[in-house]
C-alpha cells in the first residue's frame, strides 16, 4: 500500500508539482493568442446564453442555458469558499488577482476544449448527445488513438466520479455538523437519496435539477457578497490596492512574497475553474446548438462566473473583514471565511454558509456523476455498467460523509486529474487546427451579417463527423441575413 501511495505520489508531484500548472499557463496564453483573443472578442455574446429563449423546444435534449448552468454547477465548489481562503492565507492578498488573471487565460482554453467537445459529439437513440475528450480522440485523432481515450476515461472516473464525490460528501457532512450539531450518518444518508433520486434520471433530470439549484446558489451568495461590500464601501480601494500590490511584490503579506501570490492564485484557480483539465467538455458536449462555437462561447462565461463572481465573492468578504491578518498563522480554509462572514454580518451568517456548502457540493456531486457515466460509455457499452456506477457513487457519497477518514483511500484523486488533465492538454493542441477551422467559419457568418451562425457539416466533410448530431438543428430560415 505504501508502495502504491509512493508511486501515486510522484505522479502528483510530477503534474501539479512541475509540469501542469506552467503548462496551463502557457497553452492558455498561446491558445489566446492563436484564437485572436476569442474570450475578449465574444464576451458580450456570451451574456446571450442567459436569456430562456435559449431553452430547447425539443424535451430529449440540453439547452445551451441547461448545460452552462450544470457546467456552472460543477465548476463551484468548496475551491470556492474553502480553496479562495487558503490561496489568500498561502499566498497573500496577491493570489486573488492571479485567481483573476488564470480565468482570463482559461476562458480561452475551455472555450477549444468545449467547442472540440461540441464538434465530435454523437446523438443517442433518445435523441440526447454525448461527447468530450475521449470522443475527441475517437474521432478527431482516430482509432489508432483510442489506447488514449480509454486512459483519459479511467482518469475520469477515478477523479471526478470516484475521489471527488467522495470529499464533497465529507465536505457537506463536515459543515452540517459544525453549523447545526446534525450527525454524519444523517446528512449522509439524506445527501445519498437525493443524489440517487437525480443521478438514476440521468442528464436529463441533473439538468432540470441544475436549472433550479445553480441559479439559486450562485445568486444568494453573490448577494451576501455584496452586501459585505457595500457595508465596507470606503475600505474597497485600500483591498484592490492591496491585492494588486502583494501580486508584483510592492507589498510583501507572507513569506514568499510575489513568488507565493503567483503559485497559490494560479493552483488554486486552475483547480477552481477546471479550465483545461477536460471535465466541462463533457457537458458541453451535450448541448443542443447550432454551432459548436457557440457553446465553446458559452463554457468561456462558465469560467469567468467562477473565477469572476464566485472566487471573488470569498476574497472580499475575507479581505475586507478583521479575521484575516497576512502572515499570521491561526485560522484559514472554510473556517475563515466563515469566521469571516460572521464577522461582517452576525451568527446567523454560519448557518447561511452551511446552507451554501450543501448546494455548491450537491451540484458538484451530480456533475461528477455525469463526467463519470459518459467516461464509462467510452470503455464498456454493456447496459447494466451506468446502474452499477450509479449505485457505487451513492454509496461513495454515503461513505465520504460518514466516515471522514475513508478519504484518504481516494489518494489517488489529484494524481489522476493531473494525468487526465496532461491527456486533455495534448488532444487540444492536436486538434487546436480544426477548432480554428470551425471558429473562422463562425466569424465568416457573422461578417455576412448573419446573427446566430449555423454549422454545415457539408462544409466539413473530411472531418469524423455525426451528421445526426447537427442534421435538423434549426429551421429553414434560420439561417437568413440580418436586414
Amino acid at each position: 500500500m505504501e508502495f502504491i501511495e509512493g508511486l501515486f505520489g510522484i505522479i502528483g508531484d510530477l503534474t501539479w508539482g512541475q509540469s501542469l500548472v506552467p503548462l496551463l499557463v502557457v497553452f492558455g496564453v498561446f491558445i489566446t493568442a492563436l484564437t485572436g483573443f476569442v474570450q475578449f472578442e465574444f464576451f458580450r455574446r456570451m451574456f446571450r446564453v442567459l436569456s430562456k429563449n435559449n431553452q430547447s423546444a425539443d424535451p430529449n435534449v440540453i439547452s445551451a442555458r441547461a448545460a452552462l448552468l450544470i457546467s456552472v454547477g460543477g465548476r463551484v465548489g468548496g475551491g470556492n469558499i474553502a480553496g479562495v481562503a487558503v490561496a489568500i492565507t498561502l499566498g497573500g492578498p496577491g493570489a486573488v488577482f492571479w485567481m483573476w488573471s488564470i480565468a482570463l487565460v482559461g476562458m480561452a482554453t475551455s472555450f477549444v476544449e468545449c467547442s472540440l467537445a461540441q464538434l465530435y459529439k454523437r446523438r443517442q437513440p433518445d435523441g440526447s448527445f454525448r461527447g468530450g475528450p475521449a470522443r475527441s480522440i475517437l474521432h478527431g485523432l482516430g482509432e489508432n488513438f483510442r489506447w488514449l481515450a480509454v486512459v483519459y476515461a479511467v482518469c475520469l472516473i477515478a477523479a471526478f466520479g470516484l475521489g471527488f464525490n467522495a470529499f464533497q460528501g465529507n465536505t457537506v457532512a463536515g459543515a452540517v455538523k459544525d453549523s447545526l450539531g446534525i450527525d454524519r450518518t444523517i446528512t449522509g444518508g439524506v445527501l445519498a437519496v437525493i443524489a440517487g433520486f437525480i443521478v438514476f434520471g440521468g442528464i436529463k433530470r441533473i439538468a432540470k435539477v441544475a436549472d433550479i439549484v445553480v441559479p439559486v446558489m450562485a445568486t444568494a451568495y453573490i448577494a451576501m457578497a455584496l452586501l459585505v461590500v457595500v457595508l465596507n464601501l470606503t475600505e474597497v480601494p485600500a483591498v484592490l490596492w492591496s491585492i494588486i500590490a502583494n501580486a508584483f511584490g510592492w507589498e510583501e503579506a507572507v513569506g514568499g512574497g510575489m513568488g507565493a501570490a503567483i503559485a497559490n492564485g494560479l493552483r488554486r484557480g486552475l483547480f477552481s475553474n477546471e479550465a483545461g483539465l477536460g471535465s466541462a467538455p463533457n457537458v458541453a458536449a451535450t448541448a443542443d446548438v447550432r454551432h459548436p462555437i457557440s457553446q465553446g462561447i458559452t463554457q468561456s462565461f462558465s469560467v469567468f462566473i467562477d473565477t469572476m463572481f464566485i472566487c471573488s465573492c470569498t476574497a472580499f468578504i475575507i479581505l475586507l473583514g478583521d479575521v484575516y491578518v497576512p502572515g499570521a498563522e491561526g485560522v484559514d480554509g472554510i473556517a475563515l471565511t466563515q469566521q469571516s462572514l460572521v464577522s461582517h454580518l452576525g451568527g446567523w451568517t454560519q448557518y447561511f454558509l452551511s446552507f451554501m456548502i450543501l448546494l455548491f457540493a450537491f451540484s458538484s456531486i451530480i456533475y461528477n456523476y455525469y463526467l463519470g457515466e459518459n467516461a464509462l460509455t467510452v470503455i464498456t457499452k454493456h447496459p447494466m455498467a451506468i446502474n452499477v456506477l450509479r449505485v457505487v457513487i451513492i454509496g461513495i457519497v454515503f461513505l465520504g460523509a460518514t466516515a471522514p477518514g475513508a478519504t484518504s483511500v481516494f489518494f489517488f484523486s489529484d494524481p489522476m486529474m493531473g494525468i487526465l488533465a496532461l491527456v486533455n492538454l495534448v488532444v487540444i493542441m492536436m486538434l487546436l487546427p480544426t477548432c480554428l477551422r470551425i471558429l473562422a467559419d463562425f466569424r465568416k457568418q457573422l461578417k455576412e451579417g448573419i446573427a446566430r451562425p449555423l454549422f454545415n457539416p457539408d462544409d466539413f466533410a473530411d472531418l469524423d463527423l455525426d451528421r445526426a448530431a447537427w442534421d435538423g438543428v434549426a429551421p429553414p430560415d434560420a439561417a437568413v441575413p440580418k436586414g
